[in-house]
């Protein structure tokens, strides 16, 4: 693909697309690509698995680095279709390796089996019990940042405007990497990024469709579709050049910024959706580095 990062590139002939027409496939072909990172370092890591009391109970797995202070509710990507805590292992313990920060990372539940709104019902219940139980966790109950990728991505900002409309947990920022974020697949990357490595228009489509069920999107499913963005908490987002999401993902942090709510965008060139897993890359590299960075500084420090 023209363009493209040369290192990310060599990888793109090796990469499988997710067939979501058959989620309990998909979800073993992206177990097997997930877990087949390398293995984080976590020798400075306190990692404990608990069960948040909710209906059902909600799994997390808490990352707490040493002298860690701000906390970040986690939601691995997948489309709403796949992961889970396992997958996401790599992942939530570099990003506490980077940024310093307690993550919680969480293990919601998965359409279509599960759909809309049961994976931000999930996301909610530990974001509320996060903030209850902060002096137990040893977090700063006003350090409490929201944030995810992909799916996860689009979690986190339903999460911020339920927050906001419900008065509920203080959220003190959003970390938001290539969102998920509306479900209508308007704009020019949704429409012509039909061949674009692991994530096309199709997949994101038919992932969409899994989420929602027969339930129309609200704001809460699909961010994009919010008519006010005011209140909201402070945001870093990230997209990826080659990515159906890069567009709804660039208009959302403009419309953020002329709601007044402070924004970060940094679109990575040569990109493509998840590329950051390709971690021998050296934009891989900083990709993280940037995430754990940005977050240090939003709530940790």
């Amino acid at each position: 693909m023209a363009d493209m990062d040369p290192e990310l590139e060599a990888f793109v002939p090796l990469l499988p697309r997710p067939e979501f027409a058959d989620p309990a496939a998909s979800r073993q072909k992206y177990h097997q690509l997930a877990t087949a990172a390398a293995a984080p370092d976590t020798t400075g890591l306190e990692i404990e698995d608990r069960m948040v009391p909710a209906d059902p109970d909600v799994a997390v797995r808490i990352y707490r680095p040493h002298q860690a202070q701000g906390a970040i509710i986690w939601m691995h990507g997948g489309g709403w279709v796949m992961g889970d805590l396992e997958t996401e292992h790599p992942w939530a313990a570099r990003i506490a390796n980077e940024s310093g920060a307690v993550v919680i990372s969480v293990g919601y539940r998965l359409a279509p089996e599960n759909p809309f709104p049961a994976a931000l019902d999930d996301a909610y219940a530990v974001l509320t019990w996060v903030a209850e139980h902060a002096a137990e966790l040893g977090v700063d109950p006003d350090r409490i940042a929201v944030g995810g990728h992909s799916a996860g991505g689009g979690l986190a900002a339903g999460m911020a405007l339920r927050a906001r409309d419900e008065r509920g947990p203080r959220i003190r920022f959003q970390l938001l990497n290539q969102p998920g974020l509306d479900d209508r697949q308007e704009t020019w990357s949704a429409r012509n990024f039909t061949d674009t490595p692991w994530m096309t228009r199709d997949s994101v489509a038919a992932a969409w469709r899994h989420y929602l069920g027969a339930t129309p999107a609200t704001p809460y499913a699909a961010p994009a579709r919010a008519t006010d963005l005011s209140g909201l908490p402070p945001v870093y987002l990230a997209s990826a050049e080659f990515c159906p999401n890069r567009d709804e993902n660039i208009t959302y942090a403009l419309r953020l910024l002329q709601a007044g709510v402070p924004v970060e965008l940094h679109q990575w060139a040569g990109t493509f959706h998840g590329s950051q897993a390709l971690q021998t890359a050296e934009v891989s590299q900083r990709q993280i580095a940037e995430l754990g960075a940005v977050l240090r500084r939003a709530v940790a420090t």
